[in-house]
């Protein structure tokens, strides 16, 4: 069966999002022109690549005060990069970030589609999403929002994102008629917030349009999908101090924690505790989460009389500079437990073993 004309069912859209959108800091006052100023458009839609907006609102307001322009990103160094995104996560959106914006910032701002998902870290989504808010392109930005509300909508079955050039194609004819930015926003603000995974219904403009209602299948459209259930892990997190400095992890040029200083590491099964005399200070532990893992912790101190030659990619950092640092926020956490009492350790893991460990091969 055909799907309705998109202008005509996403009519409704556009007069309910002038009533209902939320005020968002990157959100243009006149959605009929093109955005002011789309590198904050592009800011908030990496920043809002798997978080929240009611975290991202914060990162993005102090982040535009300390960039304000592609240029001034692009000049800055990692380490002040990474720590104006710390705690936010998925660090290599910064990264992807400040490369797209000394692109821009070298070459100007890219005249098509094709330009826009050239630049670092826009997959189809992102640089259709920054094409229609910054630039009033009639470009489909499907993000997860969009696909739940459209699969609802037409009662798509199965994953709605195995139709999505079909979908792109079928939304086009809508963004031209009711404005590429306000479209574009309204379907990700219905999403959000009316059409969420527990829809509220009766505050849907569309709701007497809508297939899966109709049909009373709004529990089962979109199906979920399974995740893998994520690995376990015991780590041991440890600080070690030696004559006021601490040994961290350089950041590594690649992988999820590109860009990060860490604390050292130690699998719980392979040093199993014992008695061990010493200045060994615990902390309670907690469970960090992790989209494909989890991680037990347990967080510790370990004074040294001296500090020893660390093996490669580790290296001492003095006290003062710990708070400069970019961190993730498991390594955030014992950073910040090193200034709260903590309690000692009658068993742990053999401080000899882990300094053998981190330390430089014998020459």
């Amino acid at each position: 069966m055909p799907w309705p004309l998109s202008p005509e069912l996403l009519a409704p859209l556009a007069p309910w999002f002038e009533q209902a959108h939320r005020d968002l800091p990157w959100r243009a006052a006149d959605l009929q022109l093109p955005h002011p100023d789309p590198y904050a458009v592009l800011v908030s839609e990496l920043m809002l690549q798997q978080t929240q907006v009611t975290t991202v609102i914060p990162y993005f307001n102090r982040w535009l005060e300390r960039f304000p322009d592609a240029a001034t990103l692009a000049a800055a160094d990692e380490d002040t990069v990474h720590k104006a995104w710390e705690g936010l996560g998925y660090y290599r959106r910064a990264r992807f970030l400040q490369a797209a914006a000394a692109s821009v910032a070298a070459e100007g701002w890219p005249g098509d589609l094709a330009g826009l998902a050239g630049l670092p870290g826009l997959g189809p989504y992102t640089a259709a999403a920054v094409g229609a808010i910054a630039f009033q392109w009639p470009t489909p930005a499907l993000d997860g929002n969009a696909f739940r509300v459209l699969a609802r909508l037409l009662l798509i079955e199965g994953d709605p994102k195995h139709q999505a050039a079909k979908l792109r194609d079928w939304l086009s004819p809508a963004l031209k008629a009711h404005g590429p930015s306000r479209l574009t926003q309204a379907l990700m603000e219905l999403g959000a917030t009316v059409c969420t995974p527990a829809p509220t219904c009766g505050d849907c403009p569309l709701g007497g349009r809508c297939a899966a209602r109709l049909a009373g299948r709004t529990a089962d459209i979109p199906p979920v999908a399974k995740r893998a259930k994520p690995k376990a892990s015991t780590l041991w997190l440890v600080a070690f101090e030696a004559q006021g400095q601490f040994l961290l992890q350089a950041p590594v040029a690649k992988g999820l924690l590109a860009g990060l200083w860490r604390w050292p590491t130690f699998d719980a099964l392979d040093h199993e505790a014992a008695p061990t005399p010493g200045s060994i200070t615990t902390w309670p532990g907690w469970t960090q989460v992790y989209t494909h893992r989890r991680e037990a912790v347990t967080p510790l101190h370990i004074g040294l009389a001296a500090p020893f030659t660390p093996a490669e990619g580790l290296r001492w950092v003095p006290r003062s500079e710990l708070q400069g640092l970019p961190l993730g926020r498991r390594d955030q956490r014992l950073r910040d437990l090193l200034d709260a009492p903590g309690q000692s350790l009658l068993e742990a893991p053999d401080p000899a073993g882990l300094v053998r460990a981190c330390a430089a091969p014998s020459a």
